[in-house]
């Protein structure tokens, strides 16, 4: 959108859609350089993170640390396994439980789709001036507090 087409004389609701067009769009181009640079999805590399951070996890506790439900990140992480990126253990004592380990091909390739991220977000947002960062910035650190109450 150029700033001659800025939203100033729409309401909430037109600028609300129109953050979400590009949001979306901003994410869709993420998930694409991504996808290029390392083969990974931003979903896929959302796991990979959580794992980063915090090491090995069972399935159950991933889930709840992505507040995603435990079966569509077991599809993720069957993915994952297939790829060599993760590596899936038994309990010793629950048979049904597994634990997720991120393996070296694992965190090798998270740190290049991670980089390819980072470029875009840099190139895009890199477009907007100082002010106007502090001032989206600003924005978004309101509409997060909307959120949450």
């Amino acid at each position: 959108m150029s700033e001659d087409a800025a939203i100033t004389t729409h309401g909430p609701e037109q600028v609300g859609l129109a953050f979400l067009t590009t949001a979306y769009g901003v994410r869709e181009e993420v998930d694409r350089q991504m996808q290029s640079a390392a083969g990974l999805s931003l979903s896929r590399a959302k796991v990979l993170q959580a794992l980063a951070a915090r090491g090995a996890l069972h399935q159950a506790q991933l889930a709840d640390a992505l507040g995603q439900a435990p079966r569509s990140v077991t599809q993720i992480v069957e993915g994952l396994e297939r790829a060599g990126l993760v590596t899936r253990t038994g309990d010793t004592e629950d048979r049904r439980r597994k634990t997720v380990s991120l393996t070296d091909k694992g965190r090798t390739t998270l740190a290049t789709a991670e980089q390819a991220g980072t470029h875009v977000l840099r190139q895009l947002f890199g477009s907007l001036d100082e002010r106007q960062t502090a001032s989206l910035g600003t924005l978004l650190a309101r509409l997060d507090t909307a959120l949450t109450h």
